[in-house]
């Protein structure tokens, strides 16, 4: 999820780096001058301390290679007459990581999401074309998936625009860049995360609802839900704004390191995706007593059965795997955030659209039913299924 994600990935490495840097630069100026052996300095990736001649330094393998791997190997160092020898060995196979990583492993990713997001846009859009076009469509459940759709089109949208913004040159240092058009881009793309997962929570209130209760849902009841899934992020966005202008305006705000401000958007995420995990387990329990055949009626069955067929494939997809990684070790995180928020979040769009717009057996029937409209009216034939086909019970 990008939105909770406190650093980007490569400026993490970076600013790891310079964190170390400078705390190595304040080690040297603290141990002073030294006439004899070899003297403390920091070779871009570790500090070496003060050395008499003729020792072997040991160091860990530096704290920020856990980024990517498991590094618990360390690299030696021997103090000679002409000063500190080679590290032994390398970095990159003492501490089992390639030295292209940063670069090569990035770039992958960013592929990989873009190919994503962009196969996701398209077919989110169609998707949002095909519950608009068709009148029959228009109900109560598929304005809330429109909404849906319409937040990870946007999220899209401003996945492109953030990198065109920070990354539209390889001169480009975006982890320093500070510029009006940069700080909207990240603030759209925040805004964007947050109304999607907002949206995700709705649909989950909305499921939940309909398995509890069987009121039909009022306007009043829409415009509540438009007012969680787009407007609330508003607040939060526009409180994250101030604090950022006002105490924090440093960079592209796209770097919030140990910044109490972040919780503003992380928390309201973090709260939703609590919630929506609880709402889906709840979930769970009603469907597995109401799909008990001593419970229901044998008529009701198909019906439930589809629902849980629908709720079972969008757990993971509603954010209860952001929860798993708070069990993993730290070494993990960073890998598998990158595949399961960027790449694997990237088809997320995909899956939600093909689940509830092109697997939905009512979706299928009207754009069967107007194909047969059409060739009637193209060749004057009239096909069998056209008169018989009824609608399906939504769910």
């Amino acid at each position: 999820m990008e939105a909770l994600s406190s650093l980007h990935p490569e400026c993490e490495y970076i600013f790891q780096l310079e964190k170390e840097e400078r705390r190595c630069l304040q080690y040297i100026s603290e141990q002073g001058n030294r006439s004899t052996g070899c003297h403390p300095f920091w070779d871009a990736v570790t500090c070496w301390p003060h050395a008499v001649t003729g020792e072997t330094v040991h160091r860990a393998c530096p704290a920020v290679f856990s980024l990517f791997k498991n590094s618990t190997g360390s690299v030696s160092r021997n103090c000679t007459t002409g000063g500190w020898s080679r590290p032994f060995p390398p970095y990159h196979i003492a501490c089992n990581v390639d030295d292209d990583i940063p670069e090569s492993y990035f770039a992958t990713v960013k592929l990989i999401y873009t190919i994503g997001y962009s196969i996701s846009l398209v077919v989110l859009a169609v998707a949002v074309l095909i519950l608009l076009l068709f009148r029959k469509l228009r109900c109560a459940r598929n304005f809330i998936h429109i909404q849906l759709f319409v937040t990870f089109i946007l999220k899209s949208v401003a996945v492109f625009i953030k990198d065109a913004t920070l990354f539209s040159s390889d001169d480009t240092n975006h982890c320093t860049l500070s510029t009006f058009a940069c700080k909207v881009s990240v603030v759209f793309c925040h805004y964007c995360v947050m109304a999607n997962f907002f949206w995700l929570l709705v649909e989950a209130l909305y499921l939940s609802s309909l398995l509890l209760s069987s009121f039909y849902h009022s306007r009043r009841c829409l415009w509540g839900f438009s007012l969680l899934g787009w407007g609330v992020p508003v607040l939060f966005i526009v409180l994250w704004i101030g604090s950022r202008v006002y105490f924090e305006d440093t960079e592209c705000w796209d770097i919030n390191e140990d910044s109490p401000y972040w919780w503003i958007i992380k928390g309201p995420i973090v709260v939703s995706i609590a919630v929506n995990f609880m709402l889906f387990m709840n979930i769970i329990r009603i469907l597995i007593q109401k799909l008990n055949p001593r419970l229901i009626q044998f008529n009701n069955s198909s019906q439930y059965r589809r629902l849980t067929k629908s709720t079972l494939l969008l757990i993971p997809l509603f954010g209860t795997h952001y929860m798993f990684f708070n069990f993993l070790p730290d070494y993990f995180n960073i890998n598998l955030r990158l595949c399961f928020e960027l790449c694997m979040g990237s088809f997320q769009g995909l899956l939600v659209a093909i689940l509830y717009c092109f697997l939905n057996q009512e979706v299928q029937k009207e754009v069967h039913m107007q194909w047969f409209r059409w060739q009637e009216r193209s060749y004057g034939v009239v096909s069998p299924a056209a008169k018989g086909s009824q609608m399906d019970t939504p769910f």
